[in-house]
């Protein structure tokens, strides 16, 4: 989000607060929370999915539902949440995302039935969307430019530990006590990052934020892609045609409005289409392979939930080690080599994991694949990111950043909609071992293809030059929940 000028709190004004400073960190510290509950959601709930499914005696498609529901809402809402803080104050909106995710959490918690808890994921998402442009858009907005760079680095990192820890704090919830206090971890945190917001966060808005709210764009852009997951879950192609219909119409209602939610100009830059293109076939093989394995591991290979969340920790490790270097690397020589090389490496990874067999040890045959996964995610996040950002128009940072993390949101529940059709695996019925493993290994071979074409897109569509590598190099934001991108690259102040 870009930065402007806005109202004032005790904490010092919109655009001059120093990192240096108590009021910087508390700033950070609530950022830093408030994405960080949003996705702690994303990684936890597919290592609960196992016990989950058993209490609510739930069959494949409910599982399905119970990640798509929250990512649906949040993926069709997020440029609208991004829109909404700009023009009502983001410390507001922020705040009420805190809220209706803290409400929505709190049913989670409470689900009796799969459809119950389907239902209230769909209303958690809303939270998220209006929460997760939010975290950033705060520090942008309250921080001074010339540390505004050195927070937003600050708050990729402390981001990325959250994303880390979030898999084994879920499975050692969900294995000492119950998957239900997932849910219930949210609501102490969300009551942390409220007082902190309200009392240090710098409220701020964009002055130049005119025209009606998008109001037609979120309904049709949420009613598609909501129709189209359903018909993808439950095998229905005329709910898929009205989906595709509603989809279409999208993009025409987009296209006439003055002030479009998603502004299709932005798509007519070659490299920022091609960058979206590559966003969407490796988060959408992230989406379907992240959904199965932690079911896999724990249903055919007998792992305790935090077993499970452990043994993916080397992914978001290596991540952390080394994405930083990746945009730095990228930044001196572009893009293009690490947006070929990177989705390769994560395809061998997805090719590795079908190694993963009843009986086979940790340390031959999951490691191994996790650690690919790991390096590769490394190699291409950071990049990808700096490159959509920069081909877009500066005046756009903030709708580029907020485009991309859509498109893989978009990717991911499309793609784990889609697993029943693509893999053979029977939507209704109990998700057993033997089923399990067949299924898994046929979603790593699609998944690795669908990299692979990621790659090929890297190497014939990106372009070194649109990075400018005489610049300083940038400060990549690599905080990746795996089921998103990063939100933004902002490069260092000269």
């Amino acid at each position: 989000m870009t930065a402007r000028l806005g109202e004032s709190s005790a904490s010092g004004g919109a655009g001059s607060v120093r990192f240096s400073s108590a009021a910087g960190r508390w700033v950070l510290a609530a950022a830093v929370l408030g994405s960080g509950v949003a996705s702690l959601d994303a990684t936890v709930v597919n290592v609960a999915l196992p016990r989950l499914g058993q209490d609510l005696h739930a069959d494949l498609a409910g599982l399905q539902w119970v990640v798509t529901a929250y990512t649906l809402t949040l993926a069709s809402l997020i440029l609208l949440g991004g829109a909404l803080g700009d023009r009502f104050g983001r410390r507001r909106v922020f705040c009420l995302g805190l809220v209706w995710f803290g409400v929505a959490s709190a049913a989670c918690a409470a689900a009796p039935s799969i459809g119950f808890l389907v239902g209230a994921r769909l209303v958690q998402g809303v939270g998220g969307a209006l929460l997760t442009p939010g975290s950033l858009a705060l520090l942008s907005a309250a921080f001074h430019p010339a540390d505004r760079a050195r927070a937003i680095g600050a708050w990729s990192g402390l981001g990325g530990v959250t994303t880390a820890i979030g898999p084994f704090v879920g499975g050692w919830l969900t294995g000492a006590a119950s998957w239900r206090w997932i849910f219930v971890l949210n609501l102490p945190l969300i009551a942390v990052v409220l007082v902190l917001a309200v009392r240090h966060v710098p409220e701020s808005r964009d002055p130049t934020a005119t025209g009606r709210v998008d109001v037609a764009g979120a309904v049709l852009g949420a009613g598609g892609l909501a129709l189209t997951t359903y018909a993808l879950i439950e095998q229905r192609g005329d709910i898929g045609a009205v989906g595709v219909i509603t989809l279409i119409a999208f993009v025409v209602v987009e296209a006439r409005l003055l002030h479009p939610m998603l502004p299709p100009g932005i798509f007519r830059n070659r490299q920022f289409s091609a960058a979206n293109g590559l966003t969407f076939v490796v988060y959408g093989a992230l989406g379907m392979v992240l959904f199965l394995v932690g079911l896999v591991l724990q249903s055919a290979l007998g792992y305790s939930p935090l077993e499970a969340g452990a043994s993916l920790l080397p992914i978001t490790l290596v991540m952390l080690v080394f994405s930083a270097r990746s945009g730095a690397l990228a930044q001196r020589i572009g893009p293009r080599l690490q947006l070929t090389a990177g989705p390769l490496v994560v395809a061998a990874g997805m090719v590795l994991l079908t190694r993963i067999q009843p009986g086979g040890t940790y340390a031959t045959t999951v490691l191994p694949a996790v650690t690919a996964f790991g390096i590769g995610l490394a190699i291409t996040v950071a990049p990808l990111t700096a490159t959509v950002l920069a081909a877009a128009d500066v005046r756009h940072a903030g709708v580029a950043s907020g485009v991309n993390n859509a498109v893989a949101r978009a990717a991911g529940l499309l793609a784990v909609a889609a697993i029943p059709l693509l893999t053979g695996l029977d939507r209704s019925a109990a998700v057993t071992a033997s089923s399990l493993v067949h299924g898994f290994h046929v979603a790593c071979l699609i998944g690795a293809a669908a990299c692979a074409v990621g790659g090929a897109v890297g190497f014939v569509a990106i372009s070194n030059a649109v990075l400018d590598t005489e610049a300083e190099p940038a400060e990549p934001c690599f905080h990746c929940p795996l089921d998103a991108t990063p939100l933004a690259v902002t490069s260092s102040p000269r």
